[in-house]
């Protein structure tokens, strides 16, 4: 069996991703790993290139910034990323720059990869998620956040990203999908509210004109427009330690006061009293 990790990067270093404890959080399952490097303005080829293992493969592109629709420049990147996988690797692992994958759960990953890896049926494999919010601390667990996305597939010249890049499709379809017992942990809205409300407004460019991202002039993020979190006690990923660590900025998320419809708080009872999220999109098909 051949696993090959992929990702897509561009100013990993202004925006302050955690890429770096993304693909390493990954690459001992991996046996390469493609590190698509975009046109920066900063030191991102020579972060990726200061990883210290012969499995990386850096190749290079540059982002298409009119391809502004749904945020579309992602998905063509990804697929970009995905075409330099060998042909000869069972599986495609893909995680974005600012996911991360703890390793309590790599043995349940090399498990599952190994269960179905010769079975046609299963086209990919589906993840829990944990959404930190504002700081490690906190995880959003309101019907904003996506709850299981895929982030392995198989090394399917069929399969392509989707919209922007959040999952995949197969010919359109939707993938058939085996869930595992894995959470990616992701650290998108965890940043110093300097560096968070410029991501924003920069992010924000790859699905809006000029005219919409012009209404983004806070320079520092209001991380209190948010429902609900709820606290984080368990434990990160080794990789995330230093990073944590070094944390710059506080945030409460207990002093935070929610500003709720009745429906989405009558939507959010019934998910916490049963389990089941109504009207949840599902990019994926349970087999």
């Amino acid at each position: 069996m051949k696993v090959c990790g992929f990702t897509i990067i561009r100013n990993a270093v202004k925006y302050d991703y955690p890429v770096l404890e993304a693909i390493t959080s990954i690459l001992p399952l991996c046996d390469k790993f493609v590190v698509l490097v975009g046109n920066s303005d900063d030191d991102t080829l020579e972060l990726i290139q200061s990883i210290d293992s012969d499995k990386i493969i850096i190749k290079h592109s540059t982002w298409d910034d009119s391809l502004r629709e749904g945020g579309r420049v992602l998905a063509v990147e990804t697929d970009k990323a995905k075409s330099f996988i060998p042909a000869d690797f069972n599986w495609a692992f893909y995680i974005q720059s600012d996911e991360v994958i703890h390793e309590k759960y790599h043995n349940t990953i090399l498990q599952s990869l190994e269960k179905w890896k010769n079975d046609p049926k299963v086209d990919g494999l589906l993840f829990k998620y944990l959404h930190f919010y504002g700081s490690y601390d906190y995880v959003g667990i309101s019907r904003r956040w996506y709850r299981h996305e895929i982030r392995i597939i198989k090394n399917d010249p069929l399969i392509h990203s989707y919209r922007d890049a959040q999952g995949f499709r197969k010919q359109g379809k939707k993938l058939k999908v085996k869930p595992i017992d894995a959470f990616v942990y992701h650290y998108g809205w965890v940043k110093n509210p300097l560096t968070q409300a410029k991501k924003h407004k920069d992010f924000n460019k790859l699905w809006h004109d000029d005219q919409f991202v012009a209404q983004f002039t806070e320079e520092v993020y209001n991380y209190s427009d948010i429902d609900y979190l709820e606290s984080f006690d368990a434990t990160h990923p080794d990789v995330m330690k230093k990073r944590i660590l070094q944390k710059n900025w506080d945030f409460d998320g207990k002093k935070l006061k929610s500003k709720v419809s009745f429906k989405d708080k009558l939507l959010f009872w019934f998910e916490q009293t049963t389990g089941i999220r109504l009207f949840e999109y599902k990019n994926y098909r349970i087999i």
